[in-house]
């Protein structure tokens, strides 16, 4: 359970339950009065001062604290609960809280887990897409999937049907860790037909929600929802999608999160390739055509948890180009030397230089200078 005291977490429970409270307005609060307790110990004029506190909040925070006991009454009860499922409270002040959601925007402050993170979880990638894939979107989901577990990689995604459910599933059929977060409290499984799913997910993996036992799987929780699955990767595969899927929400934050996106393309007039076409063609998701397209995209960022298991890509080279790599084995040449040791005229070399630098494997420095990447 959360390393605070049983006072700060119904504190916590008591302010997140204040209508126009949440994660971004509580960090301002906690800004200026360094602790829960000092928040609801604070007059009507301080709470005011703080940015974003309007005078109708600060009400309603003052008046939030008649309802303590029953918060208090509340929270020992889902603790109780909790231990029966399985699981714990985990707040962004425990050291259990993946660290990789604590850099976005907004985190979220308290959440409900099953199961246990692992470090490899910090090196996580998503995988979202449509409820209702094509043969197409499941096979490619399926196989890029695959070999990203193959490489130890944890998968994030939203247990929901289709996408996400094939991801979690291809996960754990090849060995590798998954995480799922949901849109409901952890004792409401959604979709229904889940719930093995589920708790093979809890057993060999983690189970993630922001929101409290009994709540019910509305509609207004996934975009919320969609945040934490971006929050917590390096990166997000999208598989499929409409142009108004769940999936191109999920895509948005990740681009606001500074996390990389990509993206499978699809074929033209099909509903389930429309979104993922767009980031595409928007350069919003990068194009891939397998696994190796995101990890060598994702390399440093990924290299503690696969270190030199990372592919290098495969690239066609023309006699003239080897020779031209193979003069830059070692320090930088500068263009007249590589002439001279490649035996062909600086014309050539530059015709052939501008190939490797499209290619990736080459960069031009200043003065005509050129090194290998």
């Amino acid at each position: 359970m959360t390393k605070l005291s049983f006072n700060d977490l119904v504190n916590l429970r008591l302010l997140l339950s204040v209508e126009g409270i949440g994660p971004g307005k509580l960090r301002n609060l906690l800004k200026q009065f360094r602790s829960l307790q000092n928040i609801l110990s604070s007059d009507y004029k301080t709470l005011t001062s703080v940015e974003g506190i309007s005078t109708n909040l600060a009400k309603r925070i003052i008046q939030s604290k008649v309802m303590k006991e029953d918060i208090r009454t509340k929270v020992d009860e889902e603790i109780g609960k909790l231990s029966k499922l399985g699981a714990r409270i985990v707040t962004i002040w425990d050291s259990t809280y993946p660290s990789i959601l604590k850099k976005i925007y907004d985190p979220p402050l308290l959440l409900y887990v099953i199961g246990e993170f692992a470090e490899q979880d910090n090196y996580a990638i998503s995988v979202v897409g449509t409820r209702v894939p094509t043969n197409y979107g499941t096979v490619q989901g399926e196989r890029i999937v695959e070999d990203l577990a193959h490489q130890n990689i944890t998968i994030v995604s939203g247990l929901a049907r289709g996408i996400d459910s094939i991801a979690h599933k291809t996960a754990l059929k090849n060995g590798s860790r998954t995480i799922a977060v949901i849109g409901s409290g952890l004792d409401v499984i959604y979709p229904p037909e889940n719930k093995k799913l589920f708790n093979e997910i809890a057993e060999k993996g983690v189970i993630i929600s922001e929101y409290p036992l009994g709540a019910k799987p509305d509609a207004q929780n996934f975009p919320k929802r969609n945040r934490i699955i971006s929050g917590l990767s390096l990166g997000c595969l999208v598989v499929e999608t409409a142009l108004s899927g769940g999936a191109m929400q999920t895509a948005a934050f990740a681009l606001d999160q500074n996390r990389e996106v990509f993206a499978i393309p699809g074929n033209l007039g099909v509903r389930q390739s429309e979104g993922t076409n767009m980031l595409i063609q928007k350069g919003e998701a990068k194009l891939v055509n397998n696994a190796e397209d995101i990890l060598v995209e994702l390399e440093l960022k990924l290299k503690p948890v696969i270190g030199k298991n990372i592919p290098k890509p495969t690239v066609e080279l023309n006699l003239f180009e080897e020779r031209i790599l193979n003069s830059l084995d070692g320090e930088p040449q500068q263009i007249d030397n590589i002439s001279s040791l490649t035996q062909l005229s600086t014309s050539e070399c530059l015709v052939h230089l501008l190939s490797l630098e499209f290619k990736g494997l080459v960069k031009q420095l200043p003065g005509k200078i050129f090194s290998r990447i």
